[in-house]
Parts: structure tokens; sequence; C-alpha cells
């Protein structure tokens, strides 16, 4: 099999993928508010600034659609390919697609639930993993910025513990989880400086005047 010929090959695959992707659910549902999402809270377009400021039914809302949005593309993936490293490609084109999206400048979320749709069928093992460290997380430090930072790390840590146990270490999966984690740490810039500046809202806080 050449890994490389089928990734040309499935070139529209991966070009639906980024446009699924770059489907702006938070903004649009923003939208549908008379509200642009982005001068709201955060100013991100992910789930946890569309709860913040539109709710919990339309953030959970969200939330779903995002993960879809991820999850979808990969599973098809896999249902025309065997190729793993085409499951991959298309899990990034997707990732990339919510973070940099074309509908808005190419600028978009901090893809952490299109990436956790994106990597479920690739890597559950690993999610999971990742999912309890988020919940863990936020539950101690009551930010989902700092949650979301430690379970993108959690990721290639459990891919390559796992690899490692069993000697059969899938460098193409670890690959994967090595470009979320710094992806998302990467996307998490400016939550970071405003941990260090005491600035970051908690999780359940609205900003105040």
């Amino acid at each position: 099999m050449n890994l490389i010929s089928d990734i040309y090959q499935y070139w529209w695959l991966l070009l639906g993928a980024y446009v699924i992707g770059a489907t702006p659910f938070g903004f649009l549902a923003g939208k549908m508010k008379g509200i642009d999402i982005r001068k709201h809270g955060s100013g991100n377009i992910g789930a946890t600034n569309v709860l913040r400021t539109l709710g919990k039914p339309i953030g959970i809302t969200v939330l779903v659609m995002d993960i879809l949005k991820g999850l979808l593309p990969v599973v098809f993936a896999q249902s025309l390919s065997d190729n793993s490293l085409v499951h991959v490609a298309t899990a990034i084109a997707t990732i990339l697609g919510h973070n940099y999206t074309f509908w808005l400048g190419f600028k978009g979320g901090k893809g952490i639930a299109t990436t956790g749709g994106a990597v479920l069928p690739i890597m559950p093992f690993a999610l999971v993993a990742a999912v309890i460290v988020w919940i863990i997380t936020v539950k101690t430090t009551r930010y989902v910025s700092v949650a979301s930072i430690a379970a993108a790390i959690t990721i290639p840590l459990i891919i390559t513990i796992r690899g490692l146990i069993q000697s059969n270490l899938d460098f193409i999966v670890l690959g994967l989880g090595l470009f979320v984690c710094i992806l998302a740490i990467w996307k998490h810039r400016s939550n970071i400086g405003r941990l260090r500046r005491g600035e970051e809202l908690q999780f359940g806080r609205k900003k105040t005047s």
C-alpha cells in the first residue's frame, strides 16, 4: 500500500473535511440571536463562550455540533480506506477547518470539541483519558482553558505509554496526538497570558465590568 498516493486519491475528502470543520456553529448561533459572539465574553466562537453568553441549551447544542463535525468526516474516511494516514489527514483537515475557518477570515475557535470528535474513532483510549483529565482539572481549578491544555497534553502521552507497553507504537497516530496537543496549546496562548495576569474567567463566572 502506498500511503502517500492514497492521500492524493482522497484529496476531495480532505477538502470536504476542511469545509465541514469550517462551519462556525457558534458564530451562527450568535447570529440567530442577533449578536456577534466574537464581541462577547472571551470573543471565541466555541461552545464554552456560547454557553456563557447565550445559555446552556444553545451552548450544549453548539458543543454537540462541533463534536459531530469532527467525528463524521473521520468515520466516513474509515469507511472508504484502511489507510491510517488518510484517517489522520482527515482529522487534521477537520480540526484546521474549525480553528481557521475561511468563513471568518481564517479565524476560528480553539478546536477542543472538534478535536475530540475527530480523534475519537482513531484513538478512543487516549480520548477517554483526556476527558477524565479535563473533568478532574475543571473541578479542581474551575478553568476550562487549563483543563483543555491538560487534556491535550494527555493525548500524546497516553499514546506513547500504551504503544511502549504493547511494543507497538503507531507513529502516524502519535503524530496526530502531537499535532492536536501543540495546536491546542498554541490556540490557548491568550488564555495562558490571562492566567499569568490573573484575568482568566473561571467556569460558571461571567465577565464583570
